[in-house]
């Protein structure tokens, strides 16, 4: 029962009572895991395109693109703390170590790579200047970490992704925020070149983007020659989730208050809805690599452009041919298609009102890339109500319980790398409600704690699976080489980042 006080907070959240109450039947209820009927493969759900499909594809998107509205939206509110966790690590052992004589703990192989090859790190002349400003002039393992990630040296431990040095050049360094800037001006302008890009951020470090946004922008307008519209925006509050004890009683902390803990990526869903575009890619802040030419990065963003603007031309015409009369006939080839080319196939066909319904929402296309062991999710065909659907469904929505479904997610062949182009508008250029189109039981409950105490966290649905449930739903096979991830700080040696 919520008292007083827990009313003055709720308000000040931006929270209605009426909603903490569905979370807490969330909690208690839990959610239902997905239901895999078996992994997408190379034609049973991927497409994998031919190098003349590849050309037609990506002249479309060159040709019919260019007077669309693009908008490249980039979560980026992470901290970089998990891609030096090898390092915090090694810290808290010499921390431990400290006033036992002649002794340190062994260096971890993680960071004795990272020690061996520190000078071909982006930030080396930085982090040794600062350790000779300090004094330091040999470069002992515990002072060169204390000084990339400590606050009295570089404080790369707290920043947050997007502003770390990745990428050194003849000219200089770039951080992944410049390169999606660079990604943006070479298949994202439109034909007055402007790039609109959209960062997610923390709060804690809006004015740390907006500085380096300010310093690095003019620059690379100068050297692409478009002009760069930048806009951020922070998680919203008001979608943060109540936390509960493992009673599923509300979590109070030491004041009494209740605590709220942000709901995932899914509560981005907010943010990308509120982005006016024609097309929107996604893709994640750390994904990035060397700018190089020929890039295959870029080449299969115009690629899967070209894949949304054709089946999204498909979509609209055949709305509007719903809005005339059409034969019996007609609409059982409408259907086909729609079990063929939209990632859903039901038992029995729509009817004119039911297909126009069915076919009236977002379209999502997705590169795929195959699965060589990282984790995360991937493509998969799903039991729904009205028949199977293509989704991308992520370890915790599986009931690893069951054989048969761990063995099917085990089978899967390809990953999702988040790489994402969005069709938002309607075949009246009138955008979708998005919040319309997610599927809220898709929700996630993971066990948590704060200050020594257990709790339970909720997640949203993630913003490429459970928040993308409805969408039209269309896979496409891109290289492995157009993923990149830094995950932890030694993936900046591996090729696409030297």
């Amino acid at each position: 029962m919520m008292v007083h006080l827990d009313k003055e907070q709720l308000l000040a959240q931006g929270v209605k009572a009426s909603e903490v109450g569905e979370q807490l039947k969330c909690f208690q209820k839990g959610f239902p895991f997905a239901k895999l009927i078996k992994p997408a493969k190379i034609s049973e759900g991927i497409i994998s395109l031919n190098a003349t499909q590849k050309k037609e594809l990506r002249s479309l998107y060159e040709q019919r693109g260019k007077a669309k509205k693009k908008v490249k939206f980039t979560p980026a509110s992470g901290v970089a703390t998990r891609m030096f966790k090898g390092l915090f690590e090694y810290l808290s052992a010499v921390n431990q170590d400290e006033g036992k004589e002649n002794e340190m703990p062994p260096l971890t192989d993680q960071v004795a790579h990272f020690l061996n090859h520190l000078s071909e790190f982006p930030f080396y002349e930085t982090l040794k200047a600062g350790l000779i400003e300090k004094g330091i002039f040999e470069e002992a393992p515990k002072e060169i970490i204390k000084e990339l990630l400590q606050e009295k040296g570089l404080n790369y431990g707290q920043f947050p992704k997007g502003l770390i040095k990745f990428h050194a050049y003849p000219g200089g360094t770039r951080t992944p925020v410049e390169e999606h800037l660079v990604e943006g001006c070479l298949y994202a302008a439109d034909d007055q070149g402007r790039v609109h890009i959209h960062f997610t951020i923390s709060a804690h470090h809006h004015e740390s983007f907006d500085r380096h946004l300010k310093e690095v922008r003019k620059g690379y307008e100068e050297a692409y020659g478009k002009i760069i519209e930048i806009t951020l925006s922070e998680q919203k509050t008001a979608t943060d989730i109540i936390a509960v004890d493992l009673k599923n009683d509300p979590f109070r902390k030491d004041d009494g208050s209740l605590l709220f803990r942000p709901a995932g990526h899914g509560a981005l869903l907010e943010n990308l809805n509120e982005i006016d575009a024609d097309l929107i890619f996604i893709k994640n802040i750390d994904n990035i690599s060397i700018d190089r030419y020929p890039s295959e990065t870029i080449e299969h963003k115009k690629i899967l452009g070209g894949k949304l603007m054709e089946v999204q031309a498909k979509v609209f015409s055949l709305l509007k041919e719903l809005e005339t009369t059409c034969s019996e006939q007609r609409l059982i080839e409408m259907n086909q298609w729609v079990r063929n080319e939209l990632g859903f196939d039901s038992s029995a066909d729509f009817n004119r009102g039911a297909l126009w319904d069915h076919l009236n929402r977002p379209i999502r296309v997705c590169g795929m890339v195959k699965n060589e062991g990282e984790p995360g999710g991937g493509p998969f065909w799903t039991a729904t109500d009205q028949g199977r659907s293509l989704q991308i469904v992520e370890g915790a929505q599986v009931n690893f319980n069951v054989m048969e479904q761990k063995q099917i997610f085990e089978k899967a062949t390809h990953f999702n790398p988040v790489d994402i182009v969005c069709g938002v508008k309607n075949h009246k250029n009138q955008k979708f409600d998005l919040l319309k189109f997610r599927d809220l039981s898709a929700g996630i409950i993971t066990q948590k704690s704060q200050g020594g105490r257990d709790l339970k966290a909720q997640e949203l649905p993630g913003l490429w699976n459970g928040a993308m449930a409805y969408w039209h739903t269309v896979f496409v096979e891109v290289p492995l080489s157009t993923f990149n991830p830094v995950k932890t700080i030694n993936d900046l040696l591996k090729p696409a980042h030297q």
